[in-house]
């Protein structure tokens, strides 16, 4: 792989995958995104991994899109391309997906931050959608997720000034998990991802896609679609495991089934 870097075993049941330009600040091309794709729906699949950790470097997490892969192009253009089809498929990862973000997040970067399902910043994380700054818009959620996580008069203010706000202010926003240093942020998502990782894999996957659904849908389909996740749980070994340790008073062993 030419833009990822993918360490499959991290840690026990967690996978690394590592943005990998880091000469243009991780922009997000269109190569990139595909093989993250393609790395995600692998991941998805392999019963090795349980939770998934996506990084940058310490200077950026990734710093937009690549620009210079659109300047030139048409509406037309862009709408043969549909460069954001690629990130259905992190939206669709059933396995817990945690950014770990340093330096920038901007534009594409923290629209693909926000994607994930938690976010550990280091100290030094700046995130911003500053898409109005060259004449357009954010596209790959910006305005929806941000809205949603901080939201709407501080989305405005991001989006319509392209403002940056720091880690301790995405803290504060409700926009992040965790302010760590810069030298522990690896460190800190590694162990929430174990915490994670530890859990019955049924389990974590059922409860992400509830949380999920909880954004996407009034009160009431939300509550019947968790009660519905709830009883499926009931069919898995795992909790038939989860219960019969807690009651021997022993730590449970999760097998994913």
């Amino acid at each position: 792989m030419k833009y990822i870097k993918l360490t499959e075993q991290y840690a026990k049941y967690i996978a690394l995958i590592e943005l990998n330009r880091p000469n243009e600040l991780n922009a997000l091309n269109l190569e990139l995104m595909t093989e993250l794709k393609q790395t995600l729906a692998e991941l998805d699949n392999n019963n090795d991994v349980r939770v998934i950790i996506l990084t940058g470097n310490e200077r950026a997490f990734a710093a937009g899109a690549d620009i210079k892969q659109m300047a030139n192009k048409s509406a037309i253009d862009m709408l043969k391309i549909d460069q954001f089809s690629t990130w259905d498929q992190i939206k669709k990862t059933k396995k817990p997906l945690i950014a770990a973000v340093s330096g920038f997040a901007l534009g594409g970067g923290c629209e693909l931050a926000m994607t994930c399902d938690m976010i550990i910043a280091s100290e030094t994380a700046q995130f911003g959608q500053p898409e109005i700054k060259i004449g357009v818009m954010p596209g790959a959620g910006g305005t929806q997720r941000l809205t949603r996580a901080i939201g709407k008069a501080r989305a405005m203010e991001m989006v319509l000034t392209g403002k940056f706000i720091s880690a301790d202010e995405a803290l504060s926003f409700g926009l992040v998990n965790k302010v760590v240093p810069v030298e522990m942020y690896m460190h800190e998502a590694v162990s929430v991802a174990s915490s994670i990782a530890s859990m019955s894999p049924v389990a974590a996957q059922l409860a992400k896609e509830a949380v999920n659904r909880a954004f996407e849908t009034h009160l009431e389909e939300g509550l019947h679609f968790e009660r519905k996740n709830f009883y499926l749980a009931f069919a898995s070994e795992d909790q038939t495991e989860g219960m019969q340790a807690f009651i021997e008073k022993r730590k449970p062993n999760y097998k994913g089934e």
